[in-house]
């Protein structure tokens, strides 16, 4: 397997695109840490996927955190390495939304989506950096969207700390490649996620009628891209940021 006696750590790790990617990383086998927010479901699907990981003959740990909280992120890298006796591969997954129109958005909306999904990437980034460049290796995968390429309407917020992200990535990449470390972003599009069961049926199909595959993507298909990245077949490419939306941008 690609990533035999490599440990992972995941931020957002309990549902859609973290889960999978979780999943992934073990089933190629990575042993894996991820956080999750221990409220409403949170805390119930973490153990659910702490035991599929297991299951897969990988070890796995759950840490409940924020990431938007700078200390909170430092501590749940030391706890990897406490852990697991190392860390190689960081995927920032965690992000929310919270979306209107720019004249409706409250400062609170566009602070909390700034916070979780911008403030919460650099947390991570800065806290494996010294480990990365210590050992001379690492690899940093960041979530970003085609609508941090684009814009979106009612996504102000949300499209601002994906452009973020992806402004992010590039200059890490350039930071930490001269200790091989490769960082990259993957940008989707419409996946059928948590975050999107509840938009309505209209916003749905707009978003389907943009899409040149005539399908909206799975988590899955996120983290198949996230797990070439960081395995041996990704090795040359850093700063990149690689779209997986069925041809939505287009």
């Amino acid at each position: 397997m690609d990533l035999e006696n490599k440990i992972a750590l995941v931020t957002g790790g309990s549902l859609g695109i973290g889960r999978a990617t979780v999943l992934a990383l073990a089933g190629e086998g990575a042993d894996v840490a991820f956080t999750y927010l221990g409220f409403r479901k949170h805390k119930g699907e973490a153990e659910e996927v702490l035991s599929e990981v297991r299951k897969l003959g990988r070890k796995c740990l759950a840490i409940e955190s924020d990431v938007s909280k700078f200390k909170e992120a430092h501590d749940v890298v030391q706890k990897v390495l406490d852990e697991f006796g190392g860390l190689h591969i960081l995927i920032n997954n965690a992000g929310i939304t919270r979306d209107a129109v720019t004249w409706k958005m409250d400062e609170k909306q566009w602070d909390d989506v700034i916070d979780v999904n911008l403030k919460g990437t650099f947390n991570f980034v800065r806290a494996v950096s010294a480990v990365f460049r210590a050992q001379k290796m690492g690899k940093i995968v960041n979530i970003a969207s085609i609508n941090g390429m684009r814009g979106k309407f009612g996504q102000v917020n949300y499209a601002a700390s994906k452009a973020g992200i992806i402004g992010l990535t590039k200059t890490v990449a350039k930071e930490l490649g001269s200790y091989n470390v490769n960082v990259n972003a993957v940008a989707p599009g419409m996946i059928e996620t948590d975050l999107t069961q509840d938009l309505s049926e209209e916003v749905k199909q707009r978003s389907l009628s943009e899409i040149v595959l005539d399908r909206f993507g799975l988590p899955e298909d996120v983290a198949n891209v996230i797990v070439m990245l960081v395995s041996e077949k990704g090795k040359h490419i850093t700063g990149e940021v690689i779209k997986v939306d069925g041809g939505q941008y287009i």
